[in-house]
């Protein structure tokens, strides 16, 4: 995997910076399959129904002797896994800052999450509890990799390119999932013709996600470069850790502030995708296969939408870009809240909304929070930000929920969303990015 390769400056230090991005580019283009054929497509609905085969009379399974609805099973494991990267994350993130060794830890995230991918091949009959297992080590194995593959991107891009490349990581990683999930789908769709069951057709597309993660991160692994720094104090354990890193955010206000905007639109963005296809079967009476194109096209039009926000962020900045892909979001679901029944054609429209802010916004926050990280402390950052992306939206969820159980409308229930738009749209505005990027120690680039 070269992670012990001793680096060699190249003669040309711009050739070998553009090199080490395409390898970064690449680590998205590994492990997005990951969120998008497992996570959201094929193992909700295939670890519920194995959960529900192995459930006693009253629908209940028993892991560890504790009784848990066969149904809430998917649920709860990924609520653990976020909260064991939450405990890891920290520790990983300093540990990584202190050594400048983060090549060896992201191989170890990377394939640590790609093994337990592909072990879901395994996940049949009523092994509820393997997948449970598997579930919450790949999960927090994804979370970890991302934190530390995020935490390169201010070291191999200077100020000035970093919307840019940003944006070409997500886009790498959209078409890769675009790609292998219209192979997932064949193969799923048009199982018998393959010789095999459904249940074995997603077996599978289970497992080949973790060899597509696995067998990509090599490039990455053998590309990035590890980078040497000051010697730091030890690591502390979990939430500790966490803290320490809250209160050295304390010394960057300006820095604490975009975290707490991102932290408030993003939960709106995550509720987003995760709730949308219950909007489209629920309320709007539309089949699994419309729900599952309209994933698709999701991921293909988040391609074209990262590109084109990154060269909005050229001329606009990447804050005015953000501040207007949060404005795009209000409208689209605005439109969504009128939107007829039964009419797969305007759900595509729907989605077709959603994937061109999609891609962008998250590109670009990840690229504008880059400005604002201390040198030195990257991955240590990086872990607050992976932590506000993961594990902290659970309040959008929360909204969403109480909205349709006061009313009894997901009409209402996804309007209720706009609220984490309009609030981070407030948030970001009063962000003064340059004056944050000067007292976090960084050059400001021309257009921010």
């Amino acid at each position: 995997m070269g992670t012990d390769t001793v680096w060699t400056p190249p003669a040309d230090e711009a050739d070998g910076r553009k090199r080490e991005q395409r390898g970064w580019y690449v680590y998205d283009w590994a492990c997005s399959v990951y969120s998008t054929s497992v996570l959201t497509v094929f193992l909700g609905p295939y670890l519920t129904a194995v959960a529900t085969s192995a459930a006693d009379a009253e629908g209940y399974v028993h892991p560890l002797g504790i009784p848990v609805r066969a149904g809430s099973f998917f649920a709860y494991s990924v609520s653990l896994s976020v909260i064991l990267a939450v405990l890891v994350m920290p520790v990983v993130g300093a540990a990584a800052d202190r050594t400048g060794r983060k090549k060896p830890l992201l191989a170890a995230a990377a394939y640590t999450g790609a093994a337990a991918t592909t072990a879901m091949f395994f996940l049949d009959g009523d092994r509820y509890l393997l997948g449970g297992v598997l579930l919450v080590v790949a999960n927090a194995a994804q979370s970890v990799a991302m934190m530390l593959y995020n935490s390169y991107l201010p070291q191999i891009a200077p100020p000035e390119e970093r919307d840019a490349v940003s944006s070409r990581g997500w886009a790498f990683g959209y078409a890769a999932g675009s790609l292998v999930l219209v192979a997932d789908l064949a193969l799923y769709t048009g199982h018998d013709s393959f010789g095999v069951s459904e249940s074995t057709a997603v077996r599978i597309c289970l497992a080949s996600a973790g060899l597509w993660w696995g067998a990509f991160a090599l490039v990455p692994l053998r590309r990035l470069r590890d980078r040497r720094s000051p010697a730091r104090e030890a690591a502390l354990p979990g939430f500790r850790q966490l803290a320490a890193t809250v209160r050295d955010m304390r010394r960057h206000p300006l820095t604490l502030a975009f975290l707490l905007a991102y932290l408030v639109y993003n939960d709106g963005i995550q509720t987003v995708i995760s709730q949308a296809s219950v909007y489209g079967s629920e309320e709007l009476g539309l089949g699994q296969s419309t729900l599952i194109g309209a994933v698709l096209l999701v991921q293909v039009l988040a391609v074209a939408g990262a590109l084109a926000l990154g060269r909005l962020a050229r001329t606009y900045g990447a804050k005015r870009a953000i501040l207007g892909s949060l404005v795009a979001w209000t409208v689209t679901l605005g439109a969504g809240y009128f939107l007829p029944a039964r009419t797969p054609g305007w759900f595509f429209v729907l989605a077709a909304g959603i994937g061109l802010v999609l891609g962008g916004s998250q590109a670009l926050s990840r690229s504008l929070f880059s400005h604002l990280v201390p040198p030195g402390k990257e991955a240590e950052y990086f872990s607050a930000y992976e932590i506000s992306d993961r594990g902290m939206s659970w309040l959008g969820p929360l909204l969403f929920g109480v909205t349709y159980q006061l009313t009894g409308s997901y009409r209402d229930a996804i309007i209720s969303l706009v609220c984490f738009f309009v609030i981070g749209f407030a948030l970001l505005a009063r962000v003064p990015v340059r004056r944050a990027i000067t007292d976090a120690g960084n050059p400001v680039p021309e257009r921010i």
